[in-house]
């Protein structure tokens, strides 16, 4: 297909640079086969779901990922954006023309690092010095790595080391975090548990690759970038049984579907799964393994917007997002959420 049939215009304005407060008062656009547009909040989540459903949440922890240094007198800035062993990452390297193979980058508070191989698409692989666990380095000395929509705009800040968080995170590897899980609460999940609405967590690490743009004119013609995940078997056991019980997954981000969706087999039966993923989900593909996507709004010609079209229909959802522009709604990561029920 045609990647400009997935553009649109997107008032800079409508782009959140910070979420909203408490992060379930964030609008939601509910759209429900071909029931009108629904203007609601996500702390009505728990009357728009059936008990006996399963919100699927992506557990992943974001990680100080963004580094600033020197090689020499020369400024570097690197984005980590997928492990390769306990000292070894691929990153995105700002100024990359003044690094060389070998050479030795010195970032913030005694952390360095060497610039191992440089690939093709730009990216290179650099491996940390020293003993310390590369996590401990991190937090000495990168920041959060802010969505370049937003870092273009603003610095990040203390705030945002909460605030680009969900609550479900626990493993750390994500670069940046799952969006759609930032605007569940405490209070919100309570009511969900009273409303019958069940819950399990899978793990994408999700990598910078999610914000590179689609720069083919088709998308037969775009790679897509992999990225690591896992579902044990206990977790798809239960969700395969949510299922045969006449209840509905809903994944909560398009992370958590993309690993539904790469784990489920050709009868929609959720598989373990362990290991990277590089599904890219256009209009066409026959979803398997889930019924509904829970999910902020997203860049004009991304992998992202064409997901949801993909599951919704593009028509449909360019009629979504007219009318999200139209009421005011907040965009992408820090912004407002959308319930998608095909």
């Amino acid at each position: 297909m045609r990647v400009s049939l997935f553009d649109f215009e997107l008032p800079p304005e409508l782009i959140a640079l910070r979420p909203a407060r408490p992060r379930d008062a964030a609008r939601m656009l509910v759209i429900d086969g071909d029931e009108p547009f629904g203007d609601r909040t996500v702390r009505d989540l728990p009357g728009l779901l059936r008990a006996g459903d399963v919100l699927v949440f992506n557990d992943t922890k974001v990680i100080p990922a963004q580094l600033e240094g020197r090689r020499g007198e020369a400024r570097i800035g690197a984005t980590l954006h997928k492990r390769i062993d306990l000292r070894r990452w691929q990153a995105f390297i700002r100024n990359a023309k003044r690094l060389h193979e070998g050479d030795t980058i010195a970032f913030a508070n005694g952390v360095a690092a060497i610039a191992e191989q440089r690939h093709d698409d730009g990216a290179w692989t650099i491996a940390f010095a020293g003993d310390e666990p590369v996590e401990l380095l991190l937090e000495r000395a990168g920041r959060m790595p802010l969505p370049p929509y937003i870092a273009g705009k603003r610095a990040a800040d203390e705030a945002d080391r909460s605030d680009y968080q969900t609550i479900f995170a626990d493993k750390n590897g994500a670069v940046a975090a799952p969006t759609a899980a930032l605007h569940f609460t405490p209070d919100l999940l309570a009511s969900l548990d009273a409303a019958g609405v069940k819950r399990e967590t899978l793990t994408l690490h999700v990598g910078a690759g999610t914000f590179l743009p689609v720069k083919a004119a088709d998308t037969a013609e775009h790679a897509m970038h992999s990225e690591w995940g896992r579902i044990d078997a206990a977790t798809a056991a239960r969700l395969n049984a949510v299922r045969k019980a006449g209840g509905r997954i809903i994944a909560v981000g398009t992370t958590s579907l993309r690993l539904l969706e790469s784990a489920a087999d050709e009868d929609g039966a959720i598989q373990p799964f362990e290991g990277d993923t590089a599904i890219f989900i256009t209009p066409g593909y026959r979803f398997r393994a889930v019924d509904g996507l829970m999910t902020n709004f997203h860049l004009p010609r991304s992998t992202l917007f064409m997901l949801v079209s993909a599951l919704i229909g593009l028509k449909r959802m360019q009629a979504a997002y007219a009318h999200a522009i139209e009421q005011g709604y907040r965009f992408y990561s820090y912004g407002d959420a959308s319930l998608l029920i095909p």
